[in-house]
């Protein structure tokens, strides 16, 4: 709304200062303190409001060292996450940004879900919360509509660069259109960009219409995956909104970069029209998380439960889409994806070993992984500490992948 406003003065009164709003660093620069204020400053109010309520974690016996101690403590912090996002997205975004728009629609789509499952686990008391197939659904719905506005979406282009050869005076001119497309970006390939499509035209050119087919389900599967990996990884005080505030202000980079003719054109990235806008959302919802941070390291006072965890994820998941940084989510979101695969292994070999030997077995003492440490004994202050940092190692690599092919 700002936007408008100072966009407004500037063109119709020459206002002093008013071209500033023009300039994605500065309203990011902007974005990101008022949400860091938002967070901290008001969510001890949220806080004290979900004690009122008793708003508060029903903490299951596991054998886990401090778990029991944290039963009462108020959940639905993802609240605060979501508000300190959108304020200052709403005040300093172009609302009419089809990037920022479907980035709105997540946070309120994965809110919703989250907020529900938050909601019968603590007002309606069973533990179990929302089923596991309504999320599922939910998630499906979602990428549903974000793989098919990414495909049907005009203003959804990137911009393709053709050498022409002028055969006159033997030089080679560059030319550059705006097209729709269905490429994303391979990391460590010097020529480093895949099209989906290609899995059916190479069986026919006419197929080409038809690549929604392919694209759309890749879409659901890692909005799907994403989001469950950051619901895994939310488990001790902290670990969730540290290592996504890492991947998300990675990924920020890459939509600052991708927006930006100049840069985007010098490091050889994929020019992503309109994209530059998402550098306001991250730098919000980056703020919010760190803010978030300040009630919710060791020891929390707050959980973010579903209502962050699963937006967190959708969040993360469409700006990897948006910016065609999705095949990089294993590295970057190489937390997420290892929490997400010690369940697996756990449940798959626990499933494979009592229908083979009468007795399940594990692979680790326990699942998610930062569980299993906690087993071990390790403090979870300790956990989560070593996991931030082999989050920023992850970061850095893929930050390198921009220049290593």
């Amino acid at each position: 709304m700002l936007y408008y406003l100072f966009d407004f003065l500037e063109e119709s009164y020459n206002l002093p200062g008013a071209r500033l709003f023009q300039y994605i660093s500065f309203r990011a620069a902007f974005a990101l303190i008022l949400a860091l204020m938002i967070s901290t400053i008001f969510g001890k109010r949220i806080i004290l409001f979900l004690q009122r309520k008793q708003i508060g974690e029903s903490v299951r016996e596991l054998g886990l060292h401090g778990q029991v101690e944290k039963a009462g403590t108020p959940t639905m912090g993802g609240l605060i996450i979501i508000i300190a996002t959108l304020i200052p997205v709403f005040l300093f975004n172009q609302l009419d940004n089809i990037y920022i728009i479907l980035l709105v629609i997540t946070t309120l789509w994965m809110g919703v879900i989250g907020f529900l499952d938050d909601y019968i686990k603590t007002f309606k008391q069973n533990k179990e919360g929302l089923k596991g197939k309504f999320k599922v659904i939910g998630q499906v719905g979602l990428g549903l509509i974000v793989g098919a506005t990414m495909y049907f979406h005009e203003d959804i282009t990137v911009r393709e660069t053709s050498v022409l050869k002028n055969t006159v005076e033997e030089t080679k001119i560059k030319q550059a259109n705006e097209v729709k497309s269905t490429t994303t970006t391979i990391p460590f390939v010097k020529n480093n960009e895949l099209d989906y499509s290609k899995a059916l035209t190479w069986i026919s050119k006419d197929l080409a219409p038809y690549a929604w087919l392919i694209f759309i389900p890749i879409v659901i599967f890692i909005v799907t995956a994403v989001s469950n990996g950051a619901n895994l990884t939310d488990g001790i005080d902290g670990l969730a909104a540290g290592s996504s505030a890492i991947i998300v202000l990675t990924l920020g980079i890459f939509a600052w970069v991708s927006g930006n003719l100049i840069f985007s054109d010098y490091l050889d990235v994929m020019y992503i029209p309109l994209s530059g806008e998402m550098t306001i959302y991250i730098a919000a919802f980056v703020g919010a998380l760190i803010g978030f941070l300040w009630y919710n390291t060791y020891p929390a006072q707050i959980f973010m439960g579903d209502t962050g965890s699963l937006t967190i994820g959708g969040i993360i998941a469409v700006i990897a889409i948006a910016t065609r940084k999705e095949l990089l989510i294993p590295i970057l979101c190489g937390i997420f994806f290892i929490e997400n695969m010690s369940v697996i292994l756990q449940v798959g070999w626990f499933k494979y070993t009592r229908k083979k030997f009468g007795e399940g077995r594990r692979v680790f003492l326990m699942s998610p992984l930062h569980h299993h440490y906690q087993k071990l004994g390790f403090h979870e202050s300790k956990i989560v500490v070593r996991f931030w940092i082999i989050g920023i190692l992850l970061a850095v690599i893929t930050i390198v992948t921009l220049k290593i092919r």
